[in-house]
C-alpha cells in the first residue's frame, strides 16, 4: 500500500509541476510581448534565448500532459477490466468503503 501512495503523491507532484509550468510559460510569453518594443542588442537577445526556451518548454510540457493522460488511460483500463473480471469482489469493495465513510461521517456529526 505505502507504494501505491507514494505513486499518487508523485502523480499529484508531477501535476502540480506541470501547472507551475504552465504559469512560468504564460508568464514568460507575457514579458516578451511587453518587452517587443524594446531595442537593443542585448535585448533582442535575451528575447531571443527566452523564445527558444520557451518551445522548448512548451513541447516537454505537452509530452508530459501526453505521458500523464496515457498512464491515466491505463489505470482506468486496468480497473474497468478488474471490475469486469471480478464484479462481486469490487461490489464488496464499494460497499466496504461506503460503510467506513458513512461511519466517519456520521461520527462527525
Amino acid at each position: 500500500m505505502g507504494t501505491n501512495s507514494t505513486s499518487v503523491q508523485s502523480d499529484v507532484s508531477k501535476e502540480k509541476l506541470m501547472q507551475d509550468l504552465q504559469i512560468v510559460v504564460s508568464d514568460a510569453e507575457e514579458l516578451l510581448k511587453a518587452t517587443a518594443s524594446q531595442a537593443g542588442e542585448k535585448v533582442s537577445a535575451a528575447r531571443e534565448r527566452i523564445q527558444d526556451s520557451l518551445t522548448a518548454a512548451k513541447a516537454r510540457l505537452a509530452e508530459a500532459e501526453e505521458a500523464m493522460l496515457e498512464k491515466t488511460r491505463q489505470a482506468a483500463r486496468a480497473t474497468d477490466e478488474y471490475v469486469h473480471d471480478n464484479p462481486w469482489r469490487a461490489v464488496g469493495i464499494a460497499a466496504g468503503v461506503g460503510l467506513v465513510v458513512g461511519m466517519l461521517i456520521s461520527r462527525g456529526r
